[in-house]
């Protein structure tokens, strides 16, 4: 006890001692000493210690912008650190699937394991009086930071490896968390207001996948390899010296899916959906401010685009407005006005963002078009290279139907479907009026009734069909048969005037012979 006792006094005589001095040192030694003592402290001690040390700040720069790093490393700790910390701390996480996330507590620390080589990451703070004016963020003295400290014989694996294999999990772990969200973009005369945004988001959540999607098998099993092939092909972009982008033209007759594909497309490779509004885009220039607003991972979509801007008659306008000529003048300056109102985006300009130099702003980014009549659109908006996959979505087969049957029925097979197929075979019907015939109207009805009302509908679009086959083709009999009247009207009417012309040049030839006998009897 006197020997444990006399360890104890000795040890607080020494701790006494080297805070007297240290005291001493940090109160009557010059600053710029200071920093030299400690430097050459640092390098004395590096020469025993054989561990490494960096450190990742939570804020970078003069304007204190919050690290990305730290953020990334965040994540990929976080993934980890539930399981092997024993103290954790709650946090809630925006526009993620799981909101509340744990991550290491200040000054916790973990083991990690990277390619045999073991390694630790430990959580601290530090604090800081000298607050900068310019951050962006809440004034805070307090400044979080991640501290990475492994052997030294290992610092060519952790720095050219192991820091970018957490950067790229960590990228993709905040990826796979990730709420989708749905942009829609902003009129440009807002764009400049105080916190103003060029696109304006919520939070997506259409339930669509292509397991539920009511298409032919052989073209979902298609669209799918190719989706997945874009998404993986990174490198393969770079190799062919190609943007990574890839276009999807989706076209067919109104209710066979369009849009329901977009959010299977989204849902499947977990990316942002932006749906541009061309009509309010007023200039190309704003049209590639807002590409460039655009994230990498997000498909780029223009609904309907025969009816969002008169594409395909700008290269006819100049003819024609050269033909018409003059107007007057209160006409012209209210056409004038009007022109200012209405887009003034262009065809060249609309081609060079999703094709030219700005279509490189970014990566991995899809971009769909989708028309009812692919007929008017221009052909170089959609030729290969620009739209590069051309997608027709008709009407509803009977291998879509039975996908339809199970995602609202819950049904595999029925008596019925042999009749159902036959009807499909014979009529066309679009996927959305199947849907809305498959939907239990009330909680008693059975699934029989369903396919009862399907079959009734498809034989009244039979006989539709039939009906209006039959008045077309009456039509055209009619047509063919005036259009052969006024034919035999028309040949009639040119023998006649024949007829009238042999005999006026018949009495013009009598008197032009009597008035030579006229003129040489005188």
């Amino acid at each position: 006890m006197e020997t444990m006792a006399k360890m104890w006094g000795q040890l607080g005589s020494i701790t006494a001692t080297v805070m007297f001095f240290y005291a001493m040192f940090d109160k009557f030694f010059p600053p710029p000493l200071r920093d030299y003592i400690r430097t050459y402290t640092k390098k004395l001690t590096s020469l025993i210690d054989p561990y490494i040390s960096i450190k990742f700040s939570e804020f970078e720069g003069e304007r204190m912008k919050r690290s990305e790093a730290y953020t990334t490393i965040q994540t990929y700790l976080s993934a980890n650190s539930s399981e092997r910390s024993t103290r954790l701390k709650a946090e809630f996480v925006k526009d993620s699937q799981t909101p509340l996330v744990l991550s290491m507590d200040d000054n916790e620390q973990i083991t990690d394991e990277f390619q045999g080589v073991k390694l630790w990451w430990c959580a601290g703070k530090l604090d800081v009086k000298n607050q900068s004016f310019f951050s962006v963020y809440p004034a805070s003295d307090v400044k979080c930071f991640y501290k990475l400290t492994f052997h030294r014989r290992h610092r060519e694996v952790i720095t050219c490896s192991y820091i970018q294999h957490v950067l790229d999990e960590g990228k993709a772990i905040a990826s796979r968390n990730r709420q989708l969200k749905l942009y829609t973009n902003n009129p440009s005369s807002s764009w400049y207001d105080w916190k103003a945004t060029k696109w304006s988001h919520v939070v997506f959540e259409h339930p669509a996948s292509f397991d539920t999607l009511a298409l032919d098998p052989k073209m979902k099993e298609d669209i799918l390899k190719d989706l997945v092939k874009f998404q993986n092909g990174k490198e393969y972009y770079a190799k062919v010296g190609k943007a990574w982008k890839r276009g999807y033209l989706l076209y067919g007759p109104p209710g066979t899916g369009k849009s329901t594909m977009i959010a299977a497309m989204a849902n499947l490779l977990n990316y942002d959906i932006y749906d541009l509004e061309l009509t309010a885009v007023k200039e190309n220039a704003e049209l590639r401010k807002l590409l460039i607003e655009t994230s990498s991972k997000s498909i780029v979509v223009i609904e309907d685009i025969d009816c969002s801007l008169d594409l395909t008659g700008q290269r006819k306008k100049k003819k024609k407005d050269k033909q018409e000529g003059s107007k007057d003048a209160v006409k012209k300056a209210l056409d004038e006005d009007e022109e200012v109102k209405e887009s003034k985006v262009t065809l060249s300009g609309l081609l060079n963002v999703i094709d030219g130099i700005w279509s490189a702003c970014g990566g991995e980014r899809v971009i769909v078009f989708t028309t009812n009549y692919v007929d008017k659109l221009d052909p170089a908006l959609i030729r290969r290279g620009r739209m590069d996959k051309h997608i027709e979505l008709s009407y509803c087969c009977y291998e879509a139907f039975r996908v339809l049957a199970r995602n609202y029925l819950d049904v595999e097979s029925h008596r019925l479907y042999p009749r159902i197929e036959e009807l499909f075979q014979e009529t066309q019907m679009t996927p959305a009026d199947v849907a809305e015939n498959l939907t239990p109207k009330s909680v008693e009805e059975e699934a029989e009734t369903c396919f009862e009302r399907l079959i009734e509908a498809l034989e009244t679009a039979k006989l539709e069909a039939k009906k209006k086959a039959e008045e077309e083709a009456k039509k055209k009999a009619e047509e063919e048969e005036e259009a052969k009247k006024k034919a035999e009207e028309e040949v009639k009417e040119n023998e006649e005037l024949a007829e009238k012309d042999k005999e006026n040049n018949k009495k013009s030839g009598e008197g032009v012979k009597e008035n030579g006998f006229l003129s040489s009897g005188n």
